[in-house]
């Protein structure tokens, strides 16, 4: 989301990190997710929000809906 990118930039310059410390905080917040995501083929959409940069939430993870069976 805009407030999660907004949250990562203030994170980097705090951190006076430039551009790969955009990738270090992107990695940390998703250390987790990326192990579990390809295990799960119903995952449409991962969103980070700026609370879990912020407080380290869980990403909200949208799913895709299971086709009913005749």
């Amino acid at each position: 989301t805009e407030g999660a990118l907004m949250a990562i930039a203030k994170e980097a310059i705090k951190r006076k990190s430039g551009a790969r410390g955009l990738r270090s905080i992107m990695e940390t917040i998703m250390l987790d997710v990326m192990y579990e995501i390809p295990s799960q083929s119903n995952i449409r959409e991962c969103i980070i929000s700026e609370e879990v940069v912020l407080h380290r939430e869980n990403p909200i993870l949208l799913y895709e809906k299971e086709q009913e069976v005749a």
